[in-house]
């Protein structure tokens, strides 16, 4: 029996994906922005993960009053000063694709070792219930930047990124079944503590109807 709604606030089939399956949410039905029939877009102008996760979820829970949960996510390369950090999805470009923001990786870090290609995925979810309540948790998986893409599973640089459970050179999450990605990625650590949270809590039910709504 489905008991209430929470709102997934991404357009990203992926991240919509993998989120319905981590957080583990018995009896809730978990809706996406174009289900509720959302066609604004909450800018994404912080300077932190954690400004734009709260953003984007507070933005989404006033036009849905539902509780909602916001994703804001990327790469943090340590040669390149943390870049591309929040500027992740749109580093080559504001439509650039995933390929393209991997070539314009690859290319900044020509001729750098993999000693020297230290990175992490980062993930911040926020959670705001149109009550007031606010809730962050995050996750990070360390890794280096591979020489170059192996791999066709999952989405943006998981071609290029080698988890530090894997040798130089050894397998990118590119090449990871769906089941082991989901073991370890930055996402599912902050997903399965969101999750932890609001069974917990019991608290991702929807608000009573207004009068007169």
């Amino acid at each position: 029996m489905t008991t209430g709604r929470l709102l997934l606030a991404t357009r990203s089939a992926h991240k919509l994906a993998e989120l319905r399956d981590l957080l583990q949410l018995p009896g809730t039905e978990l809706v996406s922005l174009d289900e509720v029939g959302i066609l604004d877009e909450a800018p994404e102008e912080g300077d932190t993960f954690e400004e734009n996760a709260a953003f984007k979820a507070r933005f989404y829970a006033e036009r849905s009053r539902l509780p909602t949960v916001a994703d804001d996510s990327g790469l943090e390369v340590d040669a390149l000063g943390g870049r591309p950090g929040v500027h992740t999805r749109r580093y080559a470009g504001e439509n650039a694709t995933d390929a393209e923001n991997n070539a314009k990786l690859l290319q900044e870090l020509g001729g750098v070792e993999p000693q020297r290609r230290r990175a992490r995925y980062r993930c911040v979810l926020a959670y705001v219930h149109p009550s007031g309540e606010v809730v962050f948790t995050d996750g990070t998986l360390e890794g280096r930047i591979a020489l170059a893409p192996r791999g066709t599973a999952g989405f943006g640089y998981d071609p290029v990124f080698e988890p530090l459970t894997e040798p130089v050179h050894g397998r990118t999450v590119g090449q990871l079944t769906a089941d082991e990605k989901n073991a370890i990625s930055h996402r599912s650590i902050a997903a399965r503590k969101m999750g932890d949270h609001l069974r917990e809590r019991n608290r991702w039910r929807e608000l009573p109807a207004e009068d007169g709504r």
